[in-house]
């Protein structure tokens, strides 16, 4: 008796690893090791969204400014949110860096 060990993923996790993989220039297989996700299956879902991103550009006067603005909400929140979290690495780094202070009689 064979038991479907296949992992079932669910669709915000796809779209957000495919995204991950066309806005990072980063190579899929390095993409989804860092994910835990087969290559190839990424790789796969890279495909079936390209394909159907063909097909919405086709559709693409449906697209309405209300869309537009909260697409656009979304990423302005989304960018906000990656500069707090490069503020706080460089900030880390900074202290990192730092020559411990050095304690006792010279």
């Amino acid at each position: 008796m064979k038991i479907n060990s296949q992992r079932r993923y669910d669709p915000d996790f796809k779209r957000q690893a495919v995204d991950l993989v066309l806005t990072s220039g980063r190579p899929v297989s390095q993409v989804a090791r860092e994910l835990g996700v087969p290559h190839w299956t990424l790789r796969e879902w890279k495909n079936k969204h390209l394909e159907q991103d063909g097909k919405v550009e086709q559709n693409i006067g449906s697209i309405t400014a209300a869309d537009l603005q909260q697409e656009n909400l979304r990423l302005r929140r989304e960018l906000e949110y990656a500069q707090r979290q490069r503020d706080i690495l460089k900030k880390a780094l900074g202290i990192l860096s730092e020559e411990p202070l050095k304690r006792g009689m010279p």
